[in-house]
């Protein structure tokens, strides 16, 4: 069974910083693009950064700059340092993995559960 564990969330002043990580595990095979992505209240969740098995990555033109996204490929976990944090990333951030569990599956989008990350002005 795929299972996404997310840690670092919480409580920062606008300004301040917090790294976001996530580890995955239930996967023999294949994991190709992970990332994080985020949905404060009243809104769609959108992308806010994602790197592949290649090691690329894509940033959402909000965090470009300010937020960095790494990834270990022994251990499938990816961390996202976010700095200069801004009341408007105020959000759930959700981690997200794009993976072919084992040999016989198909790639499949899975989820973390969510962690809350909260900028005070």
């Amino acid at each position: 069974q795929v299972q996404l564990v997310e840690s670092g969330g919480g409580l920062v002043q606008a300004g301040g910083s917090l790294t976001l990580s996530c580890a995955a595990s239930g996967i023999t095979f294949s994991v190709d693009i992970m990332g994080w992505y985020r949905q404060a209240p009243g809104k769609q969740r959108e992308l806010v950064a994602t790197i592949s098995s290649g090691m690329n990555t894509n940033y959402a033109d909000s965090v470009k700059g300010r937020f960095t996204i790494s990834r270990n490929e022994t251990k499938k976990t990816i961390s996202m340092q976010m700095i200069s944090l801004k009341p408007e990333d105020t959000a759930v951030y959700y981690c997200y993995l794009w993976a072919k569990p084992r040999i016989n599956s198909p790639y499949q989008t899975y989820w973390g559960q969510g962690t809350q990350v909260t900028v005070s002005s």
